[in-house]
């Protein structure tokens, strides 16, 4: 490309479910970035792509039905659109639904010269019975059309093709309102093979698992399922583990003695390495199971079907039905989950949502929790159940404390709102796979190894820097040992909890190393450290508690910060949860000694 040529500005605006963010990832691969538009709380994703020798950047707008001001999301498409003037606007369409997806391309048109049709899930509309006559629809809207099925890779080329030679797109000559004009349009363009309903499958399956008493016991089951594969293989992930770890520690403790001076060699053998070690010994396991078959169910596309059935629950305690959506993006990060509540109109509705999502344990407290089951002695089975029942406690309470704060605080009516249900998709499976361990295994414990490290330094330096003869870490416990001990537990687990708000990750490695001068290769039988440590079941329970219940990670507050702009509410966000995990874990010692 010369240095004078011009780059291309490309845009996809779409309904949600119609697979846009597939043809996004699809296009532009890794060469992609998320960020805010400027004065929004609404997510922006931008990549860029190459083809026939010219250079595009694409915009991501998020999911919309219409461009009319409703929601932050369709503010600020609109106004995207008629500020930035991107040069093409890709309009990606659901083939098995195109009218309703028309409705919304129609109002682009309005405002957009240079528009592009991209009919995507061709592979599945073909399946239903449905075909879309390209060449009609193009002439009766005037824009070039692309045929795709994004997760096949099948017509991306030809829709780069489109997106670096169109040109302005021909007046249609249709008139009357989006709506009219899209019932036209397809009424001449789409047919259906032998007149059948291609939503009569998927209307079955939900009888069942959208069912008004078959939706909330198949959803147990099922995250029963999931918690049983991932006590199952993290067992055997562990063990693998343990040993490649346990060597691969002891050969580099010989050769840092070797090369530094011993106080150092220490600090990064015992200090670093072995927390960090401890970290990807305790998460790994779990997650490596764990976040691929989260993400298959987001690929089915049952996830939305699970907020649906939870709708009803969260509508009697005040808030918004959305706001079990980001309860379970806050099973994977609660950072996230936070993020995710943009996602709710009213402003009272979104501060709950905000306020109680760490309610839910997210993915940095899954291996302290598990841990905690498997020092109580657990049979897998009943580890199993256990551990839905730790969901169920988090659910009960996120929708406790919503209730509490919509007839305090919070007061108001809570909204409604309309969920689409897509349709049911085969995941593939090896995407899966690379997606959950790029985005999100990899990500997490990335994440909190970059925290691990200067943790562990920091709680071996003060485990070994003498004050008054004794060391700093030895004065934290015993400052913090009444506290901790009022609920069951003790300083070593007050200190390692406030070391650990970096990334709650840390709350078990941290745990161990300064509980007890255990070697690394036994801090792999947690069960055995625990009881090094002098710890009891009485303690497991409370420490499982307080994980449950504690304030949100640093990530997460400065998130909330962030997303709410009030510092008063990310305080609430941290003391609300620790005062009742603290209150809880008190009850629990009283009754369990």
């Amino acid at each position: 490309m010369s240095g004078y040529e011009k780059i291309i500005t490309a845009t996809l605006a779409g309904n949600p479910n119609v697979g846009k963010s597939t043809v996004f990832n699809a296009l532009t691969g890794l060469h992609q970035h998320t960020g805010n538009w400027a004065g929004k709380t609404v997510g922006i994703a931008e990549g860029i792509f190459s083809a026939d020798g010219r250079t595009v950047t694409v915009t991501d707008l998020p999911g919309i039905y219409s461009l009319a001001s409703h929601s932050p999301e369709e503010d600020a498409a609109r106004d995207f659109l008629i500020n930035e003037r991107p040069d093409t606007v890709v309009c990606v369409c659901d083939a098995c639904c195109l009218e309703r997806s028309l409705i919304l391309a129609m109002q682009i048109c309005d405002l957009a010269d240079d528009v592009i049709l991209c009919v995507n899930l061709a592979d599945e509309a073909a399946k239903k019975g449905i075909s879309v006559d390209c060449g009609k629809l193009g002439s009766m809207t005037g824009c070039p059309v692309v045929l795709t099925a994004a997760r096949q890779n099948t017509g991306l080329c030809e829709l780069k093709s489109a997106v670096v030679n169109h040109h302005p797109r021909k007046p249609s000559g249709l008139t009357g309102t989006p709506a009219e004009r899209a019932a036209e349009i397809a009424g001449v363009c789409v047919s259906v093979q032998n007149g059948r309903d291609p939503t009569v499958r998927d209307r079955k399956i939900d009888r069942i698992l959208c069912g008004r008493f078959t939706a909330v016991p198949f959803l147990l089951l099922l995250l029963a399922a999931v918690f049983w594969l991932t006590l199952s293989g993290s067992g055997v992930l562990s063990a693998a583990l343990d040993t490649g770890l346990t060597f691969l520690a002891g050969h580099l403790r010989t050769a840092l003695t070797a090369i530094f001076p011993e106080p150092l060699a220490l600090l990064f053998c015992d200090g670093v390495i072995a927390t960090v070690f401890r970290v990807i010994a305790v998460m790994l396991p779990p997650m490596a199971i764990f976040f691929p078959l989260f993400t298959i169910l987001e690929d089915l596309g049952y996830l939305p079907r699970a907020a649906f059935s939870l709708d009803r629950c969260f509508a009697c305690c005040g808030s918004c039905g959305k706001q079990s959506l980001t309860m379970l993006m806050g099973l994977g990060c609660s950072a996230a989950g936070v993020t995710g509540c943009r996602i709710i109109d009213s402003p009272r509705e979104r501060k709950i949502a905000i306020l109680t999502n760490s309610f839910v344990p997210c993915n940095g407290r899954f291996p302290a929790i598990l841990a905690m089951l498997a020092c109580l002695g657990l049979g897998r089975g009943w580890s199993t159940a256990a551990m839905v029942g730790v969901l169920l406690l988090s659910l009960g309470m996120t929708l406790l404390v919503s209730k509490l704060l919509s007839v305090t605080v919070l007061r108001g009516t809570p909204s409604s709102f309309t969920l689409e249900l897509p349709p049911y998709r085969m995941p593939q499976i090896g995407r899966v796979i690379v997606r959950s361990v790029l985005d999100r295994t990899i990500f997490v414990l990335g994440r909190a190894v970059s925290a691990a490290a200067p943790a562990g330094a920091l709680i071996w330096l003060a485990a070994n820097v003498t004050v008054g003869g004794s060391s700093i870490y030895a004065h934290l416990t015993r400052l913090l040992d009444p506290v901790g001990r009022f609920a069951g537990m003790d300083g070593t687990w007050m200190l390692a909890f406030l070391f650990a708000l970096p990334a709650a990750e840390l709350i078990l490695p941290l745990a161990l190393a300064g509980g007890n001068a255990v070697s690394l290769a036994d801090t792999f039988d947690i069960p055995s450290a625990f009881a090094a440590c002098g710890w009891d079941s009485t303690t497991a329970v409370c420490v499982l508690v307080f994980t449950l219940f504690h304030f949100p990670c640093a990530t997460t507050l400065m998130t909330i910060r962030k997303e709410t702009g009030s510092l008063k509410d990310t305080i609430l966000a941290a003391v609300l949860p620790t005062v009742i995990g603290y209150g809880m874990c008190v009850i629990a010692r009283m009754m369990f000694r």
